[in-house]
């Protein structure tokens, strides 16, 4: 028998979520996530996946893939360091060191893990944090994870930034003192300011710690967001992810080969977890390989987004301040947000709506994410739809 007290808080607060327009509803895909998606046995325009260079679904990858289970099965068996390190997890840490220009990298089951390992393996209740206050939620847990001081600073505000990281460190309360940011703002499509966060450091003798997961792969011809700044040197931490512009799952620690072997001793999630499947690995060196050899993905990515921003906010939609292809169409009210992706749908484009807490209140915005993959024609009928639903809902 269930608890009565639980069953209570359960229905009070998702009818509390589904009123406010904050319920979330998962549509499982019946295909791939490629350009053109199906649910419910519909075909849509697909612009809300990471997906950003098409690779989830590059027959290359699946070769990869298929051929890596063929010789070491489909799981790895054991955590890194007792015997789940195949000579493949090997191979794609240099590759990745290589991809980021750094000396050593480390490879985790994601993304969200990097930043749960790697903060709280170098930071402790004696140090202190500086995170910009859009930092994606995975930051946030791995500082609170650290027991080290959380201090927010106002986003992209480098005067905030350089007040509060004196005020750290001058006070003589903390041993270290870090300051982290995300390298592109996941729901604006902002490019955090680099070259003047690593000034601030350099003056203040702060370690510097960069979550790159939307650069990787867009930014610097791919290398990412601290590549595109010229500041491989200068920067601490590179974190990536193998599940965006890589196309599989998984995610990376890139830095100094100290940094690392330290992280492969005393980072949790790399201590206590099973390793990447041995067709994850494959496919994500393939995936590194191919963004070396060429940049035509990456071209062809920057073309589709800049043209589906111009025609955004041609017509008169709200698109924010993007610097990246992630395209907010910035609605404001939730219940009006998720009607206006619900429209969309309906219409034959895939697009969700992002409502608070994964952004603030009153800032629901439905985000579109273009991909290599995408055509010119798939596009035209992206915007014609938005034009249509948009005048219908009185939103341009």
């Amino acid at each position: 028998m269930s608890s009565n007290k639980l069953d209570a808080f359960l229905q009070t607060n998702l009818n509390d979520l589904k009123e406010k327009g904050l319920y979330n509803v998962i549509d499982p895909l019946e295909s791939p996530n490629g350009p053109i998606i199906k649910i419910n046995g519909k075909e849509l325009i697909n612009l809300s996946s990471n997906n950003y260079l098409g690779l989830a679904t590059d027959e290359r990858l699946k070769t990869a893939a298929t051929e890596a289970i063929a010789k070491f099965g489909v799981g790895a068996g054991a955590v890194r360091t007792i015997n789940g390190t195949l000579e493949v997890h090997i191979l794609l840490e240099k590759k990745l060191a290589e991809f980021k220009h750094t000396e050593a990298a480390i490879a985790y089951q994601s993304g969200f893990n990097c930043n749960m390992a790697a903060i709280s393996a170098v930071m402790d209740k004696n140090d202190a944090i500086l995170s910009d206050e859009l930092n994606h939620a995975s930051i946030i847990d791995g500082c609170r994870l650290s027991r080290a001081k959380i201090i927010r600073y106002n986003h992209s505000d480098m005067n905030d930034l350089r007040a509060k990281a004196k005020e750290a460190t001058e006070s003589g309360q903390y041993n270290k003192v870090m300051v982290i940011t995300d390298g592109v703002f996941s729901m604006d499509g902002d490019i955090a300011k680099l070259p003047e966060i690593v000034e601030i450091a350099e003056e203040f003798d702060l370690i510097t710690y960069v979550d790159d997961a939307h650069g990787s792969g867009v930014l610097g011809k791919g290398a990412g967001t601290v590549k595109h700044f010229g500041l491989s040197d200068k920067v601490d931490f590179q974190i990536g992810t193998l599940s965006k512009a890589i196309g599989v799952v998984g995610g990376y620690v890139a830095g100094k080969k100290e940094l690392i072997d330290w992280l492969k001793v005393r980072s949790r999630p790399f201590l206590f977890s099973t390793s990447l499947t041995p067709a994850d690995v494959a496919a994500s060196i393939k995936a590194v390989d191919i963004l070396m050899e060429s940049t035509e993905l990456n071209e062809r990515l920057w073309k589709n987004a800049d043209y589906l921003k111009k025609g955004l906010a041609d017509l008169g939609f709200d698109i924010g301040e993007s610097e990246t292809p992630i395209t907010p169409c910035i609605i404001g009210e939730e219940v009006k947000t998720q009607e206006f992706s619900r429209r969309l749908n309906d219409e034959g484009v895939y697009a969700k709506a992002i409502v608070f807490p994964t952004v603030p209140t009153g800032t629901g915005r439905v985000r579109n994410m273009p991909s290599a993959a995408h055509t010119k024609e798939m596009l035209d009928n992206a915007l014609s739809i938005y034009e249509k639903v948009g005048k219908e809902m009185g939103i341009i």
